[in-house]
């Protein structure tokens, strides 16, 4: 220590560590000037020689998060959601956010990550780093402090948490929350319900509390609807329970944001996402287009604009000559837009903001300067080359941003089921209809069934779609099904009838009489009940008797039971929505034919798996008119009927009486004798099985 001396009246005291101190006070008491995280990250943070990419940090590189970060800054809702493709930036804006909010004003913060292992290897080093680094350094409280899950600066406490812990979500009150791959938490933490909802109670107390959160999406239905006024393709809204992406969800509840960029051609705006994507493919000598190789896309990859079909290349010169790339100039006039609104030529939002409590942004992994869309699409193809489903998946997410359903690609969309129409409304029987077939799908508390007409050549059209509801246990819900059996549509009667047996009504104990073995024994001639098999079988149908129970005895080899293959027949029913049209087999619908209906067409896809076992996955919930139709398929090759031919005349009845609801008593004298009466199904001759 310096020596000290008087001076006239005045101590002239030179201590080092006291003056350090007087430093560190007069900066906590000065007041901090007013900025943004976007401003204060250009102030204050610098990249190493050793980062990708070395210097200043520049916001602006990835312009798509600044609309994030400052909606977290403004503090006007209290969620923000963020759904980006992963090195697209996100990490590096959260901390701009904790070091901007910290620095100007403090309050206590929570960052939950996704794993311990996380939070201590990789994100507690990038605190320590901000820390150091930063004008951060001012005010952090001494080393001794300092936890490896709990940092204090300026006065007020830094949580790091991860997703398995619901102490640290629950242990104090904050004012900022940052939670990062909210889809890799666990649904329901110990017992104690949803993370995100614990993470929100925890700023109760704080008037502009803000809980950021961002991800990578995971599994989900994702469809695209195009606005009629702008043109712009924007992901629609589904059924949550077809969305297994917890990010994805909450971003269906706030504004639903899209990033979107002009075309540097046309000029229109648009919003980038992987059907965007486009390679070329490799031909052979014959002209055969030829599996696509990872070479090959990096080096060809481009998008299409989906306005006016114009190629762009990302490294291309930028329209005006300037010094940065084609992708870097469509970035920086990219805008948000949600839908309802539309943007002009000038990149100007016109159309009032929507209303939602939640603030949610997406943008496509397109649009990263990290990634090329050459590097993009090498990488879709190298898995779907692996024959990896979760490769695929992990490129999906990971590299654009986006939802994966299983089966997608190869498998229809609904919208090309609804272009599958004919000139006629549903309950019409068209004129052309020789035969009519029905299906139907056997649920707890309803029956399903679609009848079908069939015409010369196999060509076919959906005459009903209905379900009946009634507890399948009981008997009353048969009734009316018998009803809907032995009627005639037009006059023409039910050809043939499928049930399928694979759900069994009622518990054995309670019904030992399986309803629908029962109901296929009350009308021989007509009903089959079938059974699909997911193993692939030899013949795609195939006929075995059963031992069944009806009426408390057992009837050994009582009925027959067809068993279908479920591979081939619901692939029969993908490859009619893309039949051609007006051509012999094509399948027909009613022009009213519902949005519920189509989508359950394409409820399911069908998937190899690396062992080369073919597996139908389901896309969304509800499959049952596909069952059904699938059956229709069956109901074609039992009857032959791709071989009716168009001379052939139905023979047409008269409506029937409604069918007795109860089944007739046994007579108590034998029936007199009468001539055999051909049956409905086979006319007079015996079972093909």
């Amino acid at each position: 220590m310096t020596s000290s001396t008087r001076e006239g009246s005045d101590w002239q005291i030179v201590l080092p560590k006291k003056s350090r101190i007087y430093g560190r006070v007069r900066k906590l008491l000065t007041p901090r000037p007013r900025t943004d995280p976007v401003q204060w990250a250009k102030d204050n943070r610098e990249y190493p020689d050793t980062a990708g990419h070395p210097g200043p940090r520049n916001p602006h590189k990835t312009p798509y998060m600044i609309p994030f970060a400052m909606a977290v800054h403004g503090r006007t809702h209290k969620r923000v959601v963020m759904v980006v493709s992963a090195q697209s930036g996100k990490s590096e804006t959260f901390l701009d956010l904790i070091g901007e909010r910290l620095d100007t004003h403090p309050v206590p913060t929570l960052y939950v990550g996704p794993s311990k292992d996380f939070i201590i290897n990789q994100w507690e080093p990038r605190i320590d780093e901000l820390m150091r680094s930063t004008c951060l350094k001012d005010v952090v409280a001494a080393k001794s402090k300092q936890k490896k899950t709990k940092k204090l600066i300026n006065g007020v406490p830094l949580r790091l948490a991860h997703g398995g812990s619901s102490t640290a979500m629950k242990s104090d009150p904050f004012g900022l929350a940052l939670t990062d791959e909210v889809d890799e938490l666990a649904g329901n933490l110990n017992g104690q319900g949803d993370p995100v909802g614990l993470i929100d109670a925890r700023g109760d107390t704080y008037p502009a509390f803000v809980h950021a959160i961002t991800s990578t999406p995971s599994e989900g239905v994702a469809e695209v609807e195009t606005d009629p006024e702008s043109g712009l393709e924007f992901w629609s809204e589904v059924d949550p329970d077809e969305i297994k992406s917890t990010v994805w969800r909450l971003w269906l509840t706030g504004t639903r944001y899209h990033w979107a960029w002009p075309c540097p051609h046309c000029g229109e705006y648009f919003i980038p996402r992987f059907a965007c994507l486009a390679w070329d493919k490799p031909m052979s000598e014959a002209g055969r287009e030829l599996p696509s190789t990872p070479a090959l896309a990096q080096r060809t990859a481009h998008l299409m604009c989906p306005k006016n079909g114009c190629l762009i290349f990302d490294n291309d010169p930028a329209p005006d000559n300037a010094d940065i790339t084609t992708k870097e100039w469509m970035n920086d006039r990219g805008v948000y837009v949600a839908p309802g609104q539309s943007v002009d030529l000038e990149g100007n939002v016109i159309g009032m903001p929507p209303d939602a409590w939640t603030l949610s942004y997406w943008v496509s992994g397109l649009c990263s300067p990290f990634k090329s869309w050459g590097e993009r699409a090498a990488a879709y193809v190298e898995a779907v080359r692996s024959g990896n489903p979760r490769a695929v998946q992990s490129v999906k997410n990971q590299g654009f941003g986006e939802l994966y359903s299983p089966g997608g690609g190869a498998a229809p969309e609904w919208s090309e089921v609804m272009e599958c129409t004919d000139d006629y409304v549903m309950g019409e029987v068209p004129a052309a209809v020789k035969v009519l077939t029905l299906t139907c799908d056997v649920q707890l508390d309803r029956l399903i069934y679609v009848i079908r007409g069939w015409g010369a050549g196999g060509t076919s059209w959906l005459v009903e779609a209905r379900e009946l509801y009634g507890m399948t246990e009981g008997e009353e819900v048969w009734d009316t099904f018998a009803n809907v059996l032995t009627d005639t549509y037009d006059g023409l009667p039910i050809r043939l009838a499928l049930v399928d047996s694979g759900y069994r009504p009622g518990k054995k104990f309670l019904v030992p009489e399986h309803r629908v073995y029962a109901f296929a024994r009350r009308f021989p001639h007509l009903v089959r009940a079938t059974k699909g098999s997911s193993n692939p079988m030899r013949k795609p149908l195939l006929a075995n008797k059963i031992d069944i129970q009806i009426g408390g005895k057992e009837i050994k080899k009582g009925l027959d039971l067809l068993r279908l293959d479920t591979d081939y027949f619901k692939s029969w029913v993908q490859q009619k929505i893309r039949w051609a049209d007006d051509a012999p087999g094509a399948w027909y619908l009613p022009e009213d034919i519902s949005e519920d209906y189509a989508r359950q067409i394409v409820s399911e896809s069908r998937m190899r798996a690396p062992g080369g076992k073919v597996k139908w996955v389901q896309r969304s919930k509800e499959n049952h008119f596909l069952d059904c139709e699938s059956m229709q398929g069956a109901c074609a090759m039992i009857l032959n009927l791709s071989k009716l031919r168009d001379d052939v005349n139905p023979s047409r009845r008269v409506v029937r009486e409604v069918q007795p609801t109860e089944p007739p008593e046994t007579p108590t004298r034998p029936a007199p004798n009468r001539p055999a009466r051909p049956s409905s199904v086979w006319g007079s001759r015996g079972s093909i099985w």
